[in-house]
């Protein structure tokens, strides 16, 4: 499996590469190692192995020179300024000590004059180099997507078409370069490739491995739908670049597979696909469920050891401004005695300083708590100990059509939910009753639907008693279409030999979240 995260919090791929080792086949997971450290371990029967791979194409030429025009007195982009700025802090700092001898001691006053001309230089010195360091600011942050760039998308696209990405996103290289020699060295019978990224990784070593003579098939696992992807980077070239990748290696996959029904038919329009993708849902495993309740942490007691009686509102994911955080933050003056908890990726991210920041100008910041990410297979019984699972998402393309892995992680917490109006989910808790829906970004009605859910809590949870509702949102469930999937593509290659021991050798690769 390759997936271009760490692996860690990306409980799709772990719960992929676990199943499909369980379900039989030899399942090798390769990510990429943080701070460039390979290191290996064991998901239940798959092995993980991170890779070390640079990203040095991630930066633009102009980043590498010194920008004349815009900033003329910058230093250049070599490091040299930082260590200037450093420089002459240790020379300040050098004078403050020689005034405090030349205090203690009485020297003469031809010292003190020296001195005092020096300190006078050092200052002037120290506005020198921050003005220097001021402009080479602003020279970094330099974006692409000024008339000049979007004329160099519009021309590589003409001249290159669908190849396009080599010039526009050339950092996908990096992904290649770190990740194809050692999936050539495993040889794999299957390649998994999660996401648009590893598209391109997986459907060129499945072309260098046709060229020896060896078959290969390649799945490709859509996560997203990339043409309403919010871009990562800030600039005019990435979303064109990435979706010429995407256009390039689809055809190479021999199977489809994703995360919504809503996004299997997109995909299957946008790429004129044969067949339409199989759907394999961000459900929990409710077998590791069960065995990580005894020792997940209390969800109350990280929150200062709150009481059972204190309402709690969580949010658990990824922490950006289009996730719409902020809503619940503004809300807090109104919910006398709520509490709110987000669950995050990066606690310590400027997004989340911003809102903790918030909620202290509210006069809230005692009833906010930022705690991190919990082991997968201990979400659902961390987050049982709240009262209402909060999904303010704001309306983006991807968050239409798809149901979320914190829905059903929620949901297996039987949370009753307060979920924003984005078309599938709002359709989905609305046929359910499970919760309420606001307006995005609306905090009145938020406000609404919170003090709905607090007032009837039992109501909303007993949707979840509801026949076959929490069973088809299950991984085992998915975890058969999975393995399908596989089948399918390897009728040589049963998962098991015949003596029921020997799995079949398979790499199943598969990218982050």
């Amino acid at each position: 499996m390759l997936v271009d995260n760490a692996v860690d919090g990306d409980s799709r791929v772990q719960k992929a590469a676990r199943s499909a080792a369980d379900a039989g086949w030899e399942v090798i997971l390769l990510g990429r190692a943080p701070g460039g450290v390979p290191r290996t371990w064991k998901l239940g029967a798959a092995e993980v192995r991170l890779l070390k791979v640079p990203l040095p194409m991630a930066r633009r030429p102009h980043e590498f020179r010194r920008s004349w025009l815009r900033a003329p007195l910058a230093y250049p982009p070599t490091g040299v300024a930082a260590h200037r700025a450093q420089e002459v802090r240790a020379w300040r700092a050098d004078l403050r000590v020689r005034r405090a001898e030349l205090t203690t001691a009485g020297r003469p006053a031809l010292r003190w004059q020296l001195l005092r001309a020096q300190e006078r230089l050092s200052g002037l010195t120290r506005r020198w180099v921050s003005l220097r360091q001021r402009q080479l600011g602003r020279a970094k942050t330099r974006k692409l997507d000024g008339p000049w760039d979007r004329a160099y998308t519009l021309f590589w696209q003409r001249v290159q078409g669908g190849g396009a990405w080599r010039r526009l996103e050339p950092g996908l290289w990096d992904y290649e370069l770190g990740y194809g020699p050692a999936i050539d060295k495993l040889q794999p019978d299957l390649i998994h490739a999660n996401d648009f990224r590893m598209l391109g990784v997986g459907a060129r070593a499945k072309i260098r491995a046709a060229a020896v003579g060896r078959r290969v098939a390649l799945v490709w696992d859509a996560h997203e739908y990339l043409p309403g992807v919010q871009p990562w980077r800030d600039n005019a070239r990435w979303l064109p670049g990435n979706m010429a990748h995407e256009r390039e290696f689809v055809p190479y996959a021999d199977a489809t597979m994703t995360v919504s029904g809503g996004l299997a038919d997109l995909l299957q329009a946008e790429h004129g696909l044969a067949e339409r993708p199989a759907v394999v849902l961000n459900a929990p495993a409710v077998d590791e469920v069960t065995t990580g309740r005894a020792e997940a942490p209390d969800i109350r007691l990280r929150c200062g050891g709150l009481g059972p009686d204190v309402p709690l509102l969580v949010y658990s994911g990824v922490a950006a401004p289009k996730r719409g955080l902020a809503v619940m933050i503004e809300a807090l003056p109104e919910l006398a005695g709520a509490h709110v908890a987000l669950v995050v990726n990066k606690p310590g991210s400027d997004y989340v300083r911003g809102l903790v920041a918030r909620a202290g100008e509210l006069g809230v910041g005692d009833r906010l708590h930022v705690l991190p990410y919990v082991p997968h297979d201990q979400v659902v019984p961390f987050l049982s100990g709240a009262h209402v699972g909060v999904i303010p998402i704001q309306h983006w393309p991807n968050h239409e059509i798809a149901l979320i892995t914190k829905f059903f992680e929620y949901s297996h917490a039987r949370l009753p939910l307060v979920v924003s109006d984005v078309r599938t989910m709002a359709e989905t808790v609305r046929s359910t009753g499970q919760g309420e829906v606001f307006t995005a970004e609306d905090v009145t009605d938020y406000v609404r639907a919170v003090r709905a859910v607090l007032a009837d809590r039992e109501r909303y949870r007993a949707a979840y008693d509801q026949p076959g509702l929490l069973a088809n949102w299950t991984w085992a469930a998915q975890a058969e279409v999975l393995d399908g999937v596989y089948s399918r593509l390897l009728p040589e290659h049963p998962p098991r030999a015949a003596d029921g021991t020997s799995p079949a050798p398979v790499l199943a690769a598969g990218v982050g979240r």
